[in-house]
């Protein structure tokens, strides 16, 4: 059973009640005709098929499936990367740059010092000479993701400060993960084989 009008339908049905009421009334109806649309115009406005879905917006498409994420996307904050390990006050980082000690490679330099906490901590600096804010966000989130997968190898009770060049943004990951672990300290502070040893 088919519910509704076509367009030509309607149109047909409305002269048909204009031509009765004009031998009504005398007078033509006040409503104006319906617009004159063709028969493939019409068409389109007939109920939708069953399987079609009414409430989807016309152009339409299904979202792409999302792959394995990107070290560079990676959400690190909150749970992922919480509070206590990263290094947040300011005299805490002016402690590491005075009292710490200090390792370069090509994309960044990093300072270290016994914190004679549990736990280590990361910060980071990231001043605007290396870029945009979106520049800055980049680097530190690739920071922090590499900090992430290896803080269990990393030992504890060390604050680490690492300053990006600006090199850190566009550097192909595992060259900037290798580079990091070259400078993350790789015993506990005051242990027998060299306090702060790096890689």
């Amino acid at each position: 059973m088919r519910h509704g009008l076509t367009c030509l339908e309607a149109a047909g049905y409305r002269k048909c009640l204009d031509f009765r009421d004009t031998n009504l009334t005398g007078s033509q109806s006040f409503e104006e005709d319906l617009p004159t649309q063709s028969a493939s115009a019409c068409q389109d406005t007939r109920i939708p098929h069953s399987h079609a879905n009414p409430w989807r917006a016309p152009g339409h498409q299904a979202a792409p499936p999302e792959g394995a994420p990107s070290p560079d996307s990676v959400n690190t904050d909150s749970a992922v990367f919480p509070k206590q390990y990263r290094l947040l006050r300011r005299l805490d980082f002016q402690r590491v740059y005075k009292q710490g000690q200090r390792r370069s490679v090509s994309l960044c330099t990093v300072f270290y010092q016994p914190n004679g906490l549990a736990e280590t901590r990361l910060g980071i600096t990231a001043p605007k000479r290396l870029g945009s804010a979106v520049v800055r966000n980049r680097i530190k989130r690739r920071i922090r993701e590499v900090f992430r997968l290896h803080r269990q190898e990393l030992p504890r009770g060390w604050d680490i400060v690492l300053n990006p060049r600006t090199g850190a943004a566009t550097a192909a990951y595992p060259v900037l993960e290798r580079e990091l672990l070259r400078l993350f300290p790789t015993s506990p502070p005051g242990s027998s084989s060299g306090e702060g040893r790096t890689r």
